[in-house]
């Protein structure tokens, strides 16, 4: 996703206001982010850090399945671990999956041909060019072809036009709420460090929709949740990663478009309107690491907003050093009191969020009065 050029709304003579807001924000949050130097990053490595296996290989690392009607349902999950490539037989999109067998990488540069254990398994190439197969006695089994990058989004097929649904969200009220609230104090994420990256995949046509469900590309979070976020920033910083923003405050009618868009399988991963949503309390943030070397983002077992068992925080699949960034982040995040998601790896909802309320303010409103407000 590419974000959107500067600043939607705000012309040149504000733009001096922006940037006192920029550190008044970061004056004030700062103090909180110091804290973070108490406990050491270092308490955040549970093991040392594995090393990544050749890029060959990892074409043969992920999920294999057919369309036998005598084995529906039935998908092996070729995984690395120890320098051992695992194979786990699961049974639909369940997350308990068996380990069957192993085989050693003997070589970069080819693949295992046998596997230990109990069945006969080989891997192989049906012709050059090809994806690879996983061949289980006389069955040759296809790779899903679930993306392995970091960027590209996974899409699903829409119910109806997200124009359609728009239009109706809009329009739509959110559920009524009769318990009292704090009162709403959205910080921007974006000004209060350099370090923090956004990539606002509904600002673009990066998403699972693959259309833009927002017109600006930002970033907000309530104020204490902004605060733990500054904080799990810089326990990252030392170890050379930084955080990278895909979502964060969502407006009530955009949770709407996700779920009258998203087929009845895919609903686990969408947020129920009826109930309203974490991020539309402002509570809740997507996130990944990037490598502040680089600036690019750090590869996981699956990717942002699938749709699959590979969001699944507890996923056993990917390479070691996926599992373990993927572990890092979580650790990070619970360290300052973020809870993942059960279904999503990279969703984080912050301790306080039944202490707000569900919010439908589109982002074209959160202006410089509302980011002044909520640091103040």
């Amino acid at each position: 996703m590419r974000e959107t050029k500067g600043k939607p709304g705000v012309g040149p003579e504000l733009r001096p206001l922006l940037k006192r807001i920029s550190v008044l924000a970061l004056a004030i949050l700062l103090p909180f982010a110091g804290a973070a130097h108490a406990q050491s990053p270092a308490t955040l490595l549970s093991e040392p850090q594995p090393s990544d296996i050749p890029d060959s290989w990892k074409l043969w690392i992920g999920e294999y399945t057919h369309f036998d009607p005598n084995v529906v349902g039935v998908v092996y999950v070729l995984s690395e671990k120890d320098g051992f490539i695992w194979i786990s037989e699961r049974h639909g999109d369940a997350r308990d999956a068996g380990y069957i067998t192993r085989a050693r990488l003997s070589s970069p540069s080819a693949p295992p041909k046998t596997m230990e254990g109990g069945q006969a398994l080989m891997l192989g190439i049906d012709s050059p060019g090809s994806s690879p197969v996983l061949i289980v006695g006389n069955v040759t089994i296809g790779k899903r072809p679930l993306d392995t990058g970091t960027s590209q989004p996974a899409h699903i097929n829409v119910v109806r036009p997200i124009d359609e649904l728009r239009v109706e969200a809009l329009a739509a009220t959110p559920p009524k709420e009769t318990r009292s609230f704090r009162k709403p104090d959205l910080v921007e994420l974006a000004p209060l460090d350099p370090k923090i990256h956004l990539d606002i995949r509904y600002a673009s046509a990066n998403d699972f929709l693959g259309t833009p469900v927002y017109s600006q590309a930002r970033a907000f979070l309530q104020r204490p949740a902004a605060e733990a976020l500054l904080r799990v920033q810089q326990k990252l910083k030392p170890l050379g990663y930084g955080l990278l923003i895909h979502d964060a405050y969502r407006p009530w009618y955009v949770t709407k478009i996700f779920w009258d868009a998203t087929p009845p399988e895919g609903k686990i991963f969408v947020a129920d309107p009826a109930q309203g949503s974490r991020h539309n309390r402002g509570c809740a943030v997507d996130l990944t690491l990037y490598d502040l070397a680089t600036g690019k983002p750090i590869e996981m077992p699956g990717t942002y907003d699938e749709m699959s068992p590979r969001s699944f925080p507890d996923y056993p699949g990917g390479t070691s050093l996926q599992r373990w960034h993927r572990d890092l982040l979580r650790r990070a995040m619970e360290s300052e009191g973020f809870t993942v998601y059960e279904a999503e790896w990279w969703h984080f909802d912050y301790k306080d969020w039944k202490e707000y309320p569900i919010l439908n303010v589109p982002f074209e409103k959160l202006g410089l009065d509302s980011v002044a407000g909520a640091v103040h």
